[in-house]
């Protein structure tokens, strides 16, 4: 399951969130999303888990948890829209 993090500190990283999500389950990945021309966070981010047990536990236990002071939103990654 692609899970959507937002309302990320600019200071987390992925090693972060791949910490705070492994105690749920397996982490396939994780990405920061960052502002291609600065390199900067955008404050948001993806994780992959394969377990969909697992990554509905951590959505229903990390979202609205307090991450680097900043009160995090996780939930189910939607597919992006086109805007045409």
């Amino acid at each position: 399951m692609n899970i959507y993090v937002g309302n990320l500190d600019f200071k987390v990283n992925e090693s972060d969130l791949d910490g705070i999500f492994e105690e749920y389950g397996t982490v396939s990945s994780s990405k920061i999303i960052t502002d291609k021309m600065s390199g900067r966070s955008k404050g948001f981010g993806f994780v992959t888990m394969e377990n969909d047990d697992e990554a509905k536990k951590a959505i229903e236990e990390l979202n609205g948890a307090t991450l680097k002071s900043r009160e995090i939103v996780v939930n189910e990654a939607r597919p992006k829209k086109n805007n045409y």
